[in-house]
């Protein structure tokens, strides 16, 4: 059941990340990004409200979590604005390889000969995408957009491996949190947070020189991260689930966004991404292999 849920939860995310890259076109980042956890909470409220506060013993773990996703992303997000989708789509595809690291450090789980080589293949295929991206004028020693792609991959890692503490069992050293109270109520405190950085930074600041548009797919980036959240915190709090296989299989987002970029957004220099592409998904396969 939950590797089903976890590859609905991939096509979603691709179709998430394509809304994205659509609506910060030419766009400012900052009210895309409040929009979009305005309307996340406003679909999620009812489950807050069914849920409860639960007290601060609960909340303040599910503060800690919006601050980490909150800084994944502020940073993805102007990442993805300037940057191709073709290239973030990829390196964000290594996220499972983090992962599954600090789960070995975190949660006693093992690497073995199959996982090590999926290390390994990321590994080299982010070189790979830092040499085919300097055809297009992109120095990943020296981009400050990578630089914030790298701190989202990070960040989204260690969101990763928290949910999987959040959603565990008290009795087995978890939070024993409900994943609907996890996911509505961090929503929400993003939402708040975004407000502030939206009054604070781009209504004084930024909104000359960053000026804001509405488009139609603004909305779609909150039902499709939604939708896709829910599938995944659903399949992490199966038993069996494993958290590197559960991120892995949703990293598999890549393929869509991919195409999209490909086939809507034009973006060049495709042969060479594609071959960065393939490595990452056979470096995937392997991690996957290695946890069956």
């Amino acid at each position: 059941m939950w590797w089903s849920l976890s590859f609905l939860s991939a096509l979603l995310l691709g179709c998430y990340d394509s809304f994205k890259k659509a609506s910060l076109k030419d766009n400012a980042v900052i009210p895309v990004l409040f929009i979009n956890t305005l309307l996340c909470s406003l679909i999620l409220l009812p489950m807050a409200v069914q849920t409860g506060f639960g007290g601060w013993n609960v909340q303040k773990y599910i503060l800690l979590k919006s601050c980490i996703v909150l800084t994944s992303w502020v940073a993805g997000y102007f990442a993805m604005k300037h940057l191709p989708l073709t290239l973030v789509g990829p390196v964000n595809a290594t996220r499972p390889v983090l992962v599954l690291i600090g789960a070995m450090f975190l949660f006693g789980e093992r690497l073995n000969a199959f996982q090590w080589t999926g290390v390994a293949l990321a590994a080299v295929s982010l070189f790979l995408m830092s040499r085919s991206s300097r055809k297009e004028g992109i120095d990943f020693g020296h981009d400050r957009w990578v630089a914030c792609l790298i701190l989202a991959v990070v960040t989204g890692a260690c969101s990763g491996l928290y949910d999987r503490y959040l959603m565990a069992p008290a009795a087995s050293g978890g939070a024993g949190l409900d994943r609907l109270q996890v996911l509505s109520w961090y929503n929400i405190y993003q939402c708040g947070m975004m407000g502030i950085l939206m009054l604070a930074l781009w209504l004084p600041v930024e909104r000359k020189s960053s000026p804001f548009h509405w488009h139609w797919t603004i909305p779609g980036i909150s039902v499709f991260l939604v939708a896709a959240d829910y599938l995944y915190l659903k399949a992490l709090t199966d038993p069996l689930a494993m958290v590197s296989v559960v991120s892995m299989i949703r990293r598999g987002s890549v393929v869509v966004s991919f195409l999209f970029g490909a086939w809507i957004f034009h973006e060049k220099n495709l042969r060479s991404k594609a071959l960065d592409l393939a490595l990452v998904l056979l470096g995937m396969f392997f991690l996957y292999w290695g946890s069956r």
